[in-house]
């Protein structure tokens, strides 16, 4: 047989089961019905395995393949009989009970972490151009003061497009469990900046944050400077500028410089010139505007084999497209994970709200972390 012979074949074997996999989703939704008369749950893992194991038993050497096809059925039949059932009641009423009208708004004070100059105080008046910063040292000095209300919303640092995720506020945003509100994503210009009377051939040690000097490792490496870590950028040239030494400088943004009174040495020291930090928005209260864009979640799977796959695999047929993954260690010492993950969508959609729902009823932790609008 020739491929043209091969295909038609399929084909013919397609328009067997099509309607056979119609006639089971019709079967699904009366077992929807079912369930929901008698207050039954729809996953039911136990079964699922079992008709997994039978699969792969009956296939042979093809077993493995097979069971991948019967296990997205199922997935697809699961995500119909939530649809029915509704399922996620908690959450679902709690996002219904958290949508907005309008933008982020506060008459209280944004928390950041730095000093003046810091790019995270400029964010937040990007973002809240008439509330006033008030700056701490560290990143969970920013969450507890939203925590105890001495802020409405924190302004923190989560990801870079060149050094990558600041593992330190993920790690913060699972212990916590504030929600995210909002997002907006900086351009990053780094300068090399020191006082005025340092000249470019004395410079030894280079201070900024970790992120910074990652961002800038080429350059540091090309001109043979150490780099030095500090708990910011802004705060690095605060450092800089009250020191007696003359032999060092930081890297920061052109504001900082200014408002510590360094020169710029050299502007546009990343690795790339198009270099962009995402800051997010934190809060205690969950708030969800009309023309949110993201979703952020957290979640745990069991360790089973193809466990994490079906789950991103849900996420596919709903139509949502993941755009980060990220995966942080619980601290149990048995090498267990949190996965948080960013999907597009807006839960105001019938269809990305039931699989929200569906997941927080199905698996071990999930916590919605929030739908917001991500600007630039």
């Amino acid at each position: 047989m020739d491929l043209l012979e091969l295909r038609k074949e399929i084909d013919k074997i397609d328009s067997q089961l099509v309607p056979l996999l119609v006639e089971r989703m019709e079967i699904a939704k009366k077992v929807a019905e079912y369930k929901v008369k008698r207050g039954i749950p729809v996953l039911n893992e136990e079964r699922e395995q079992q008709i997994l194991d039978s699969v792969e038993e009956k296939c042979g050497e093809n077993g493995e393949l097979i069971k991948t096809v019967f296990s997205s059925a199922m997935d697809a039949s699961r995500a119909l009989q939530h649809k029915i059932i509704g399922g996620g009641n908690e959450l679902r009423n709690l996002v219904e009970s958290s949508f907005i009208e309008g933008g982020l708004y506060t008459d209280s004070k944004i928390a950041c972490q730095g000093v003046e100059g810091a790019y995270s105080g400029q964010t937040a008046k990007l973002l809240f151009p008439d509330t006033p910063v008030k700056f701490f040292k560290a990143f969970e000095d920013v969450f507890e003061a939203v925590d105890k209300g001495d802020a409405k919303f924190g302004i923190i640092p989560v990801e870079n497009s060149t050094a990558g995720s600041v593992h330190e506020s993920y790690d913060l945003i699972m212990k916590y469990r504030f929600y995210v509100v909002g997002a907006y994503d900086l351009r990053i210009d780094h300068c090399l900046c020191a006082k005025p009377d340092t000249k470019y051939e004395d410079i030894e040690d280079v201070y900024s944050h970790p992120q910074a000097l990652a961002q800038c490792n080429k350059f540091l490496k090309n001109f043979d400077f150490t780099g030095i870590t500090y708990s910011n950028t802004a705060a690095a040239a605060k450092y800089v500028a009250s020191s007696d030494r003359n032999d060092i400088a930081a890297i920061c943004s052109e504001k900082a410089a200014k408002e510590y009174g360094l020169k710029v040495i050299k502007r546009n020291i990343q690795n790339t010139i198009i270099n962009k930090t995402r800051f997010i928005v934190i809060s205690k209260k969950l708030l969800i505007s009309e023309d949110a864009n993201k979703i952020s979640l957290i979640f745990t799977v069991p360790h089973e084999t193809g466990k994490l796959y079906r789950i991103l695999g849900r996420f596919s047929m709903a139509g949502l497209n993941l755009t980060k993954l990220e995966s942080r260690p619980i601290e149990n010492g048995n090498f267990s994970y949190y996965f948080y993950v960013d999907v597009l969508g807006n839960v105001r959609d019938e269809t990305t709200l039931d699989l929200i729902c569906a997941l927080s009823d199905e698996l071990p932790v999930f916590e919605f972390l929030g739908n917001y609008y991500e600007a630039e």
